[in-house]
């Protein structure tokens, strides 16, 4: 029982995403029926439309992922086209994470209230309409708005596919459902770099983007015709949920409210959320954005080549993540798995950029190695759900989540600045270029952010991979 309760609250969240904050708890913390589809007369399983739905989830969250990681393939365009310096491009990629973090609370409660087929439908297409103002723009005003708005729209990937699977599949199906979602974003990252980075080379950024926009409103499409918010013969299926029976807006916002404000008392959720929020940021801020200009600097390889060793990141997260759980469940343990991981990859990162005459193809395994490592993060979800069993688990991992994103927000723009200050005005069509002395310094940020990661360890408490009760609140009194 102790090991099913830690995959449950590994796999349910993620690096990207957003907190699955109502979904998580519903399928973690209350008993839930098995859903008709799995089980109702006549039914042998979900069927097409489930499976389908569930698949269009999931290419939502695939290419979520393929637009957060895009700008790091195209650093010296935007910088040219904009003439913005270092910090501000960093801002303008954070445009992103600033807008997905902000919505996931409002996200889960119009997942509720309108549906995923509706809701996922318009986020998607917003996440279009961002792109093709993104592409179209001439100021980095204009740049900021369109970034905006990708980041908006994307912020319903995750949840979206996560209630998709939570409404179709059977509960003993939910952790591996979710664990794909994860996977398959991360795989999104993956494509959102060398393989953009052969698009952008042969079409320009900017036609690039417009094909970005152009799928999305394809994509809404097929997910407004497919996806079926529950299955047919579910209960309320075709009705809907009666409005009376709806909690009303401000009591949804009322209980948000609560929730955080518990979360806000619990010091080891902050630990926590500081711990995750430290060790994503270096694959938020370095992978997402500047190794690629950082990667071509140092070594003189074209932009591909830059991309895909850069995207060596993103496949070790791929890789370590199912294992970071399997063997904190299978230990028993949750600090030993942050504590090696932190570790572990503040020396491969370290390595990476600072080792003397580290070759490319080091280069390369020493950051699968840091991204393989800092799945120890992972772990931080189930840390996270233990830690408030007594109530307020969504909240919680709502806030992990966010913090994980502002990782990349924070960090993308400090990075850049960091650069503008070593900055000997040296331009190359347009574009800064930035000598290796001053991404050596500029990048210190990243060691020391998983040196960070390991005092915020020494404050977080063991849980044996059991929940932690906590007091209840005193009642009340009547008024």
């Amino acid at each position: 029982m102790r090991m099913r309760q830690g995959r449950h609250a590994v796999s349910g969240a993620g690096l990207s995403n957003g907190p699955a904050h109502r979904y998580v708890t519903l399928m973690n913390d209350a008993p839930q029926p098995t859903p008709a589809a799995a089980t109702g007369p006549g039914s042998s399983g979900p069927g097409f439309v489930g499976y389908a739905g569930y698949a269009l989830g999931a290419v939502f969250f695939f290419y979520a992922w393929i637009l957060r990681v895009s700008p790091s393939v195209m650093v010296d365009a935007l910088m040219r086209d904009f003439a913005v310096s270092g910090a501000m491009l960093g801002n303008l990629s954070a445009f992103y994470f600033y807008a997905y973090a902000a919505l996931q609370m409002p996200v889960g409660m119009a997942l509720d209230r309108w549906g995923p087929r509706k809701v996922m439908s318009l986020g998607v297409l917003l996440a279009g309409a961002g792109c093709l103002i993104f592409a179209s723009a001439l100021s980095v005003e204009v740049a900021y708005l369109g970034r905006t708005l990708i980041g908006a729209g994307a912020a319903f990937g995750l949840l979206g596919g996560m209630l998709l699977a939570s409404a179709w599949f059977s509960p003993r199906r939910f952790a591996m459902l979710s664990g794909l979602l994860m996977t398959t974003g991360l795989l999104g990252g993956i494509v959102g770099q060398a393989p953009m980075a052969l698009l952008v080379e042969a079409e320009g950024w900017r036609r690039s983007i417009v094909y970005l926009g152009l799928f999305a409103l394809l994509l809404g499409l097929c997910m407004w015709l497919v996806i079926r918010d529950r299955p047919p013969h579910a209960a309320g299926a075709k009705s809907g949920t009666p409005s009376s029976d709806r909690p009303s807006a401000a009591a949804e916002a009322d209980g948000v409210l609560a929730a955080l404000w518990r979360v806000a008392k619990h010091p080891q959720t902050i630990a926590i959320a500081l711990f995750s929020g430290v060790i994503s940021s270096p694959i938020l801020a370095f992978g997402a954005l500047w190794g690629v200009p950082y990667a071509q600097t140092r070594f003189g390889v074209e932009r591909p080549a830059a991309a895909f060793a850069t995207s060596m990141l993103l496949l070790g997260f791929v890789v370590g993540g199912p294992f970071a759980g399997w063997v904190s469940d299978r230990i028993g343990r949750r600090k030993l798995p942050l504590v090696v991981g932190a570790s572990v990859g503040g020396v491969a990162m370290t390595a990476a950029l600072y080792l003397p005459g580290v070759s490319f193809v080091a280069y390369q395994v020493l950051l699968f190695v840091t991204g393989f490592a800092s799945t120890g993060m992972v772990v931080a979800y189930a840390l996270t759900r233990e830690h408030n069993a007594g109530g307020g688990t969504g909240a919680a991992l709502g806030l992990v989540n966010m913090a994980v994103v502002m990782g990349g927000a924070v960090f993308q723009p400090v990075v850049g600045l960091l650069l503008d200050l070593q900055w000997t005005g040296t331009l190359k069509g347009g574009a800064r270029v930035y000598a290796l002395a001053a991404y050596d310094n500029a990048l210190l940020t990243m060691p020391a952010l998983y040196l960070a990661a390991l005092l915020f360890v020494l404050v977080i408490r063991e849980t044996w991979c059991r929940p932690v009760t906590t007091p209840p609140e005193p009642a009340r009194a009547a008024t």
